[in-house]
């Protein structure tokens, strides 16, 4: 008996090929995913840095200066 190669076995060999192939492109898309959440984050946390920053400035920089009143 001789053995045909990487499809051995009739249809199984070919159903494991598929979803060799499933699996990896399922894996590339959720890898493109993850990569689409991370700069979403990353655009949400300077939008959140900015909107903190922006709101401390106008807190502390509108106290009047105590040099004046000296």
């Amino acid at each position: 008996m001789e053995h045909t190669g990487l499809f051995f076995g009739g249809g199984v060999g070919v159903l494991f090929f598929l979803i060799w192939l499933i699996s990896i492109g399922l894996g590339i898309y959720f890898f493109v995913l993850l990569l689409k959440l991370a700069r979403r984050g990353i655009v949400a946390l300077d939008l959140y840095i900015y909107a903190k920053n922006r709101e401390i400035r106008t807190r502390y920089e509108s106290v009047p200066d105590r040099s004046e009143e000296i």
